[in-house]
């Protein structure tokens, strides 16, 4: 099967996202992780999927929906189901991020483990084609946690900011929502959440030195 390479992830494989200060410096989480990133890059597109750069990552999509990302976070190169939840995940590899109800992830933090569960991560990803072919949702329970709308409406715009604020510990993640929540306009909701993008991207808690 040919495989057509997009340009615009070669760059992110160079660069990254470039959402934080550190897109573009060997500080950046791609650099930690560009040997693994390329193999599950490979891997994905042996199964003839598009490869396409949404929201500052690579986004492998069948017939213009999207099915996976490659990308990574902190500790890892991931694979991320945006239909995750659906999957029936015989080898029990999937993980949840968060209180993420949809989206599943593959952790990484080698090239030995990708290439062992090559096989078995493509039947994932077919499976995952197969359940958008066949229109299949995930059905939504009620949020437990007192998330702000102007939150989830960040989410929804932008899945990678979404997958790296899942990426921060419970705690990080509280104090987060917790000061997200505070003010009474959502306009000045939706202030704090852009100033804040960068240093989620970051791996960076609310109190967190960043940068330093």
């Amino acid at each position: 099967m040919k495989m057509t390479l997009n340009p615009k992830v070669d760059k992110y494989l160079i660069d990254g996202c470039m959402r934080c200060k550190y897109g573009g410096t060997p500080q950046c989480k791609v650099n930690n992780w560009k040997e693994e990133l390329e193999l599950l890059r490979q891997l994905v597109l042996e199964t003839g999927l598009t490869e396409e750069l949404k929201w500052g990552v690579p986004v492998y999509t069948h017939k213009g929906k999207n099915i996976l990302t490659v990308a990574a976070l902190k500790g890892s190169a991931n694979i991320g189901f945006f239909k995750g939840a659906l999957l029936t995940d015989k080898r029990k590899i999937l993980q949840q991020q968060g209180n993420l109800q949809s989206d599943r992830i593959v952790r990484f933090t080698d090239t030995t483990e990708i290439q062992r569960l090559k096989n078995i991560l493509q039947e994932y990803v077919l499976e995952a084609i197969q359940i958008e072919v066949s229109g299949k949702k995930v059905v939504f329970k009620r949020n437990p946690e007192p998330i702000p709308e102007e939150l989830l409406q960040a989410f929804e715009d932008d899945p990678a900011f979404q997958q790296a604020f899942y990426a921060l510990t419970p705690g990080k993640q509280r104090g987060y929502i917790i000061y997200f929540s505070q003010p009474k306009q959502a306009l000045t909701r939706t202030g704090r959440i852009e100033k804040c993008k960068e240093q989620i991207f970051s791996g960076s808690g609310l109190h967190d030195k960043y940068g330093k």
